[in-house]
């Protein structure tokens, strides 16, 4: 059965991942949160999904059995696992006959798990939750939601959120950018519960690096404020249709060059309305009402 495409609507919530990509290009979020143009799956985000899902499912097992061995082994399982939720995966080696390259793309996952038991021990966690969906609402009415890899609570109550990273640690000049999801994270978890994470760490598993942060209220809320304000530009960008690409070294990454005016495309007819304001100040639209949301994970890179 052919699913049927959701129409365009208006952004309803935001993610740590739709935030960056609004502030790396806001043309680049209308793409992908409006027109939701198709991508290409790439083998680095891929192998990242196959090693976030092994670390998951290895604490299924008993602590003693938490090995880098069994770690390993569920690869093979978790790339099947992939394919069957995920069939257009298998065009990323449509091309390799001989299965070479894929062979050599899953020892590269094989050493990112590997390195994992460097830099952490699983034998004295037990995480509080795993690939934990969340979700809040501020009191202006925008909705947060994200997807976090891994909370652990001290005895004590203390809760610490990490997040694993299967590129290289940033240098120190480029921390900042990199923390910022984590306290997106850490605002949802005090606006939710009221506690502030004691510790946010992200865990570079292609350099082998770990970087810890120790959020306080006020951290939490100038990112607050960073994030409505970056709401405020999505709602307006939405109602005139303006959607401006701001080009940077990332440009040859993306796959929407064709429709990019930086590179000499035209941009899809945009879909929503946008309307004549009054008093002649120019193009406005409407922004329709915020949804009640699905609540469920896979939502989470949408709007």
């Amino acid at each position: 059965m052919t699913s049927v495409p959701r129409p365009p609507q208006p952004p309803s919530s935001l993610s740590p991942s739709r935030a960056s990509d609004f502030m790396q290009c806001p043309l680049l979020y209308r793409f992908r949160v409006i027109d939701r143009l198709p991508e290409k799956p790439s083998e680095a985000a891929t192998r990242g999904t196959l090693v976030h899902a092994v670390l998951e499912r290895l604490f299924d097992n008993p602590a003693v059995e938490r090995t880098a061995g069994r770690a390993t082994a569920l690869i093979p399982g978790q790339w099947d696992r992939l394919l069957e939720s995920k069939p257009e995966l298998s065009e990323l080696f449509a091309d390799d006959a001989e299965g070479e390259r894929l062979s050599r793309w899953l020892a590269e996952a094989e050493r990112l798990v590997e390195r994992w038991f460097s830099l952490e021990d699983p034998t004295r966690l037990e995480p509080a939750e795993r690939e934990l969906f969340v979700e809040t609402e501020l009191e202006s009415g925008l909705r947060l939601r994200g997807v976090i890899d891994r909370i652990d609570v001290a005895p004590t109550g203390e809760v610490r959120i990490v997040d694993y990273k299967t590129g290289k640690a940033p240098r120190p000049e480029y921390a900042e950018g990199a923390l910022f999801q984590m306290k997106f994270y850490a605002l949802v978890i005090w606006r939710l519960k009221g506690v502030v994470p004691r510790r946010l760490q992200l865990v570079y598993l292609g350099s082998g690096d770990v970087m810890t942060y120790d959020p306080v209220v006020a951290d939490l809320e100038r990112v607050e404020r960073k994030l409505l304000a970056l709401w405020e530009a999505i709602r307006l960008a939405t109602e005139t249709g303006e959607w401006r690409p701001r080009p940077t070294k990332l440009c040859g990454w993306c796959d929407h060059q064709a429709v990019c005016p930086e590179f000499g495309g035209t941009p899809p007819v945009y879909p929503l309305s946008v309307r004549a304001a009054e008093s002649g100040q120019g193009v406005q639209g409407t922004m329709g009402p915020v949804g009640a949301g699905t609540g469920r994970p896979e939502a989470v890179e949408g709007p």
